[in-house]
C-alpha cells in the first residue's frame, strides 16, 4: 500500500486516500487505470 501512494505521488497524480478507496470500491475501472498508470513506476 505504501509502495502504491509512493508511485501515484512520484507519478504526479493528486488522489487522496479516501478518494482512492472510493473509486476502488465504487469504480474499479478508474481505479484499475490509475493501477496501471503507476505500474512501471520505480
Amino acid at each position: 500500500y505504501s509502495e502504491f501512494i509512493g508511485k501515484i505521488n512520484k507519478k504526479g497524480i493528486l488522489l487522496s486516500r479516501k478518494v482512492l478507496a472510493d473509486l476502488a470500491m465504487n469504480h474499479p475501472k478508474a481505479f484499475e487505470a490509475v493501477v496501471n498508470k503507476v505500474k512501471d513506476v520505480k
